[in-house]
């Protein structure tokens, strides 16, 4: 913990690497998750560089700060009492997307949907999937998020991070460790901050049908329209987390302000007020249930992040 003095000079630093306007302190993490939820970090940085990126680390790293990177912010359940220490999020500053050919760079703050839908104005197919997902594209690979048979690691190319002693590092496909909502990022610690990904040519009319199939789906079968953290359960072997909670009858259970959705089961939605409290018990109470009836233990998907 920083004393009063450590921290308004780590404060005044951080101010030093980017402008006033993206440097908050107490920030309200109801205002950066899809899930509206969430209690406030201590210090809040967006970054509009690597270089800021890769400052703000070492900055950290002198004071002892620990250090939560925020994309999106649609895959976390903040806890209660906030996040303690420093959340780089990262959002439109780092935004941008070009192509070269087939291979289109974006920042990690690029949205997904919109990396899928400038692919197909281009006539790129690959990213068809993501056209739904309510995230970044950082933290995408960071989740190795998936959809409709595709995911991630199957069209990232490269990955440029910068690692915790403040070096830039180029990650290949191979590096990245691709598996099921994972990535070697989990565990390395390096923030990702460009993503290269290697698209095809297609055929723009088949892609745009594609899009519009998927978008269709998630619109009629998930609860879009509320607040929620997307899939809240891994997908267990040889079932559907979804289904099984269905099967349990747990539709429509609410804990507080948290709530099984009535549309799609696999989504605890914020039904109005909820607190971190309310889905974490609900998420036990499911976990229990479908365990006492199938005996199969459900893995929350949702990164739980913060102080309770």
């Amino acid at each position: 913990m920083l004393n009063d003095n450590e921290r308004q000079e780590f404060l005044n630093k951080l101010k030093d690497i980017a402008s006033a306007d993206r440097v908050r302190t107490d920030e309200p993490m109801t205002q950066h998750t899809t899930f509206r939820i969430g209690g406030p970090a201590d210090f809040f940085f967006v970054p509009a560089s690597t270089g800021e990126v890769a400052a703000a680390l070492a900055l950290a790293a002198k004071f002892g700060v620990p250090v939560t990177v925020l994309g999106n912010g649609s895959n976390v359940l903040v806890l209660d009492k906030g996040i303690r220490g420093l959340v780089i999020k990262f959002d439109e500053h780092m935004g941008y997307i070009r192509h070269t050919g087939a291979h289109i760079y974006a920042g990690a703050g690029a949205s997904l949907g919109d990396v899928s839908r400038y692919a197909a104005c281009q006539g790129l197919t690959g990213m068809e999937f993501a056209v739904g997902i309510p995230g970044s594209v950082g933290g995408a690979v960071f989740m190795n998020a998936g959809a409709y048979d595709g995911e991630m690691g199957q069209v990232v190319c490269a990955v440029i991070a910068v690692c915790p002693d403040g070096t830039l590092k180029r990650f290949t496909n191979a590096d990245i460790d691709f598996g099921y909502r994972h990535s070697v990022f989990q565990e390395n610690k390096c923030v990702i901050c460009e993503v290269e990904l290697a698209l095809k040519v297609g055929s723009t009319a088949e892609i745009s049908r594609k899009m519009d199939e998927y978008t269709n789906r998630r619109e009629a079968k998930q609860p879009v329209e509320m607040p929620s953290a997307g899939s809240t359960f891994k997908r267990p072997p040889g079932y559907y987390a979804g289904t099984l909670i269905e099967q349990t009858g747990l539709k429509g259970l609410r804990i507080g302000g948290a709530q099984v959705s009535d549309k799609h089961a696999g989504f605890i939605i914020n039904a109005g007020g909820a607190t971190a409290q309310d889905v974490l018990a609900l998420i036990r109470e499911v976990q229990r249930r479908v365990h006492e009836k199938f005996n199969v233990q459900l893995q929350p998907e949702v990164r739980i992040i913060g102080e309770e």
